[in-house]
């Protein structure tokens, strides 16, 4: 019989439970104050944890260990070593130390690194990071001890996403820990950032993907022509789930289990083929390990069940992409939730104390949060289909919104402590949660206990986009602690609290909007007060480097300034490189498939049309002949478009990173769109006997 989720939760997890039972208790302290940042962690500590830690991997069924950690790829990386060795006398044993718990050389030379070391300067390291849980990954063949850690460089130099986002982590931990004592919360001992990633995917049909390059090669289709149905009937969204991805979904929440992973949702998305998975919410290092596991664990179920994982954003043209929505928050060492209202005048105050930090870190350093999604899919997806536009805004509902309105028109100043009742801040809890409507064109929303950065690609870590969330909200924190503090000993904490309020609701103005974010008004308006607006993700990325957003990163430590340079250039040729590839495929697919199967439907038209017209000379055959003639001129539109391509690609090949950029998105991007109208032109027109790949009618329809 099989058993019960509760039953397997976490078996595969060296979690606070295992330990307890695995590490004398000194040593189990000792651990847990290096976790909490309390002490460094003493190597001999190391040495025993190690022991214990491989013991019980060994009983889960792992041969190897990897320090497993987050290159700058969006994806994760590994080098597995065997516990197998032999002493001097040839016998085997199982080793496994303290040095190799804290510490391992991967080299990884070939890893992004934005020009932070040279091949010759090759030598990296990886270090434990014992706040995630190590966890053993299960094969047919046996299992992995996979132990989460940091990737530098030989001098301390981060070349990951994870050191970055650990940064960020601490320094609004601290702020907010700061803030809570300001209002008497004498007992809280830390502050966690919380977060919970709704990860959206595609399913197709493997042999069908297998079918074709573009999918293969570019996660997405680079020419098909819609279907005559695709989502217009929204007949799929929240329908009931096909059986072969419900059989997908249970066995991925199997191993999710196993793994510590609680899936709270499943469900059919928008689009056809398209679902989701929803986490339930954890800490925000640990919640951003779990999201890259479940992507990597969906990749292998997916093709266990004949089905290929699509992450892209916009796998498919004129139907939905795909997003990871990151609902974050911030918890407290007594288990509360700092962004949901309280039915406590003073903790409500508290709450808009926190709410205004970030308000005021968007408004200041908001371009951070484009550059932070900006990849050549979120180009495609952005501003349409449920996906935001890229101009970053908040969006805080009528009842938050009339709160903050009526702060900022001075009310509270005129009013007695006692009366502050009457602004409503004690019906905050019932209103804010149910009453508040979701505004699903807004990138950044409050959702009742919580934001929701909607803007994220699905194929994307949510490290990057959550250390520029929780940077700029640690500098928006510091600046309420400073304004309330300096009014110390002249008034009360909630008096010079609401001070600071009215004072961030003034300087947010910019980025909070109620309305239809799509709306051709808001994009004007968006520009008349100044906001960052970039379209393309050269253009997003570049935010990187403006000095404000660049000072910022490195005055909170996030990054240094050079840090930062190399980040940016490590993004921009992705982004290059993915544009470069893509048009190498398209032109291979239309040489190799699309071009032979228009010559054969002229040739099977010219044909037809030699037997039969002497019998039409009367009255003609204008429509077939003109068939025949936008066949050819299609074809000959097809090998001027690749000649376009081949030369562009010649004329970039010695130009630097930043103009390749440039050019591949003024000129490449239009020609790629070009070509692909003709090719679904021509799709539209030549026989299935003729055309060389699955249609999206075959691949759409496969589930």
């Amino acid at each position: 019989m099989k058993k019960k989720p509760s039953e397997v939760f976490g078996i595969n997890v060296f979690n606070d439970r295992a330990m307890r039972e695995r590490l004398p208790k000194q040593i189990y302290q000792k651990l847990q104050e290096a976790v909490s940042g309390g002490e460094k962690l003493d190597f001999n500590v190391a040495e025993i944890v190690a022991t214990a830690m491989k013991e019980w991997a060994i009983s889960r069924g792992a041969s190897h260990y990897t320090h497993w950690f987050h290159p700058r790829t969006d994806l994760t990386a590994e080098k597995h070593n065997a516990f197998l060795t032999v002493d001097e006398f040839g016998l085997p044993l199982d080793s496994f130390g303290g040095g190799d718990l804290i510490q391992s050389e991967p080299d990884a030379s070939s890893l992004p690194s934005g020009g932070m070391r040279s091949t010759f300067e090759a030598r990296g390291y990886t270090a434990w990071d014992p706040t995630s849980p190590a966890f053993v990954v299960s094969g047919e063949h046996g299992g992995t001890l996979c132990i989460p850690s940091v990737f530098i460089s030989n001098d301390g130099t981060p070349l990951d996403m994870k050191t970055p986002l650990l940064k960020s982590l601490s320094r609004i931990e601290t702020v907010t820990l700061r803030i809570l004592k300001l209002f008497g919360n004498r007992n809280v001992r830390w502050t966690r950032a919380t977060m919970g990633a709704e990860q959206e995917f595609f399913l197709v049909d493997e042999r069908k993907a297998s079918e074709r390059p573009d999918l293969q090669y570019c996660g997405r289709t680079i020419m098909g022509a819609p279907t005559p149905k695709g989502q217009q009937m929204e007949d799929h969204y929240f329908g009931s789930i096909p059986p072969k991805v419900l059989a997908f979904m249970q066995e991925v929440d199997h191993h999710m289990s196993a793994l510590g992973i609680v899936l709270k949702t499943r469900h059919n998305e928008v689009a056809p083929c398209q679902f989701e998975f929803a986490p339930q919410f954890t800490e925000a290092n640990l919640a951003v390990d779990q999201n890259q596991i479940l992507m990597e664990q969906m990749r292998q179920i997916a093709s266990r069940h004949g089905f290929r994982l699509l992450l892209h954003e916009k796998p498919f043209a004129l139907i939905n992409g795909s997003g990871k929505h990151l609902n974050f928050s911030m918890m407290d060492s007594e288990g509360r939730n700092l962004l949901k209202p309280s039915s406590s005048q003073r903790k409500n105050i508290q709450f808009l104390t926190l709410v205004s930090g970030l308000l005021l870190g968007i408004s200041r350093y908001g371009g951070l949060l484009r550059a932070s999604i900006a990849n050549p899919g979120n180009m495609q997806r952005l501003g349409g289909n449920e996906a935001p536009p890229a101009i970053m805004s908040v969006f805080l509902g009528d009842v938050l919104t009339g709160i903050f309105d009526r702060i900022e028109e001075g009310l509270p100043e005129n009013l007695p402590s006692k009366a502050f009742i009457n602004l409503g801040l004690n019906r905050l809890p019932d209103v804010l949660m149910d009453n508040t409507d979701r505004n699903r064109t807004a990138p950044i929303a409050f959702t009742g206990n919580k934001f929701e950065f909607r803007a994220p690609g699905a194929s994307q870590s949510p490290a990057g986009p959550m250390t520029m969330i929780l940077s700029l909200w640690a500098w928006g924190l510091e600046q309420m602690a400073q304004m309330i503090e300096s009014r110390a000993g002249e008034t009360d904490v909630a008096d010079a609290a609401l001070d600071a309020i009215r004072n961030a609701v003034l300087q947010s103005s910019n980025i909070r909007f109620e309305g239809n974010c799509y709306s051709q008004e808001w994009h004007e308006e968006a520009s008349r007060r100044g906001l960052p607006i970039a379209h393309s993700t050269n253009e997003a990325l570049a935010l990187f480097l403006v000095p404000e957003n660049r000072g910022l990163l490195s005055g909170l430590g996030i990054f240094s300034d050079r840090e930062i340079q190399c980040y940016y250039e490590t993004r921009l040729e992705q982004y290059v490189k993915t544009l470069e590839i893509e048009m190498n495929v398209m032109e291979d697919m239309i040489r190799t498939g699309v071009l032979p199967a228009i010559t054969r439907q002229i040739g099977s038209e010219a044909s037809a049309f030699e037997k039969i017209a002497g019998s039409f000379r009367k009255g003609g055959t204008p429509l077939w002949e003109k068939q025949i003639d936008e066949l050819v001129t299609l074809k000959e539109g097809l090998l001027e478009g690749i000649n376009r391509m081949t030369s562009l690609r010649d004329r970039i090949g010695r130009l630097d990173l930043e103009k390749r950029a440039e050019i591949l998105t003024e000129k490449g991007v239009p020609v790629l769109e070009g070509v692909r109208g003709m090719c679904d032109a021509a799709e539209r027109t030549v026989s299935r006997d003729f055309w060389p790949y699955p249609r999206y009618s075959e691949i759409l329809l496969s589930n």
